[in-house]
């Protein structure tokens, strides 16, 4: 009668620890995937949309998003061994320089997370770009023709002349992404009508509006008399600003100059003047940009299904001084 007792106390020990095992199980496999999300400057509007926008596609999907500001290489190899040490399987990363990415993709390989980058494309120590990390962002000679074409439609619009239109494209050919949005700004204006000689460069030394102004300063002395009116384009925001900064202090009317930036939330302030020669910005879709990659990444550690290599966000919109509450309230970018 006893061994019989044992038996059963025995058989029902086993089917105690059968039942936690598998409750366990079903636990864990409820509990949703984690991903990281790590961004560069978390207080920017950008950054916060970005986020805002990944954790929707948590929500849709059923991930988790585990946000972390990484303003420092220290900071972002840290935060890569949080993300594992917290159980998430791979990041999507803005990183705060991209000639990290050696570091970035080492210290990921060794934590066994996958990686996404996201608007800035990771560098190797040669300065070229790393291929073979999957990377989403703007597609940059896209996105200048797009800028490029909105001046000439602007200022046909306006009803100007090319035989008095001159365009002044401030430059910066070190960065390649730079440099693609300008040499596309610049088909569109050629292919709009206006003359190869109509434009003028003017190469930056530092991306800010300081450095933009001295660059147009040098351009502008340069131009015919005949030039009664102007066209301003350039890789970003700041350089636009400070080349309509130059052409101020040059004596042109505001009326006479048509500025068009690239990325919007650095020109909102000069959109909220009545007047101004900086016409409006090439808006991108940071919101696009959070939800996609998150998506990506979360597909990725769950099916095992690669991102391509690159995928090209080419999807802008012009705000100008008529829309740009608006458009930018659609994605959370007002304040």
């Amino acid at each position: 009668m006893n061994r019989r007792r044992r038996v059963i106390r025995s058989l029902c020990c086993i089917a105690l620890a059968a039942s936690a095992v598998s409750l366990s199980s079903l636990l864990l496999a409820a509990e949703p995937a984690k991903i990281g999300f790590l961004v560069k400057q978390a207080e920017e509007p950008w950054f916060q949309t970005e986020w805002a926008f990944a954790e929707k596609a948590g929500k849709d999907k059923g991930f988790t998003v585990i946000k972390i500001a990484v303003p420092d290489g220290e900071k972002t190899l840290s935060a890569i061994d949080s993300l594992a040490a917290n159980g998430a399987k791979g990041f999507v990363i803005c990183a705060p320089d991209v000639s990290l990415g050696p570091a970035i993709v080492a210290k990921a390989k060794a934590n066994d997370l996958k990686v996404i980058a996201v608007d800035d494309r990771f560098v190797d120590a040669g300065g070229k770009f790393m291929e073979d990390v999957p990377y989403l962002g703007m597609a940059a000679f896209e996105v200048g023709q797009q800028q490029g074409a909105a001046m000439a439609g602007e200022a046909k619009k306006r009803g100007w002349d090319w035989k008095d239109t001159y365009a002044v494209i401030t430059t910066y050919n070190e960065l390649d992404t730079g440099k693609k949005r300008t040499d596309g700004s610049v088909k569109s204006l050629e292919e709009a009508g206006l003359p190869k000689d109509h434009i003028l460069f003017a190469p930056l030394k530092t991306l800010d509006v300081p450095g933009s102004m001295d660059a147009t300063n040098s351009a502008l002395v340069k131009l015919p008399g005949a030039a009664k009116k102007l066209i301003v384009g350039g890789m970003n925001d700041n350089s636009v600003l400070g080349a309509v900064r130059a052409t101020e202090s040059a004596g042109f009317a505001a009326a006479n100059v048509i500025g068009i930036g690239i990325n919007g939330t650095d020109a909102i302030g000069e959109l909220k003047k009545p007047n101004s020669g900086f016409f409006g910005s090439m808006l991108p879709s940071p919101h696009l940009e959070g939800y996609n990659t998150a998506s990506m990444m979360f597909e990725w550690v769950t099916t095992g299904k690669e991102p391509a290599k690159y995928t090209a966000m080419d999807k802008v919109t012009l705000i100008t001084r008529d829309n740009f509450k608006q458009e930018l309230e659609k994605i959370g970018l007002w304040n």
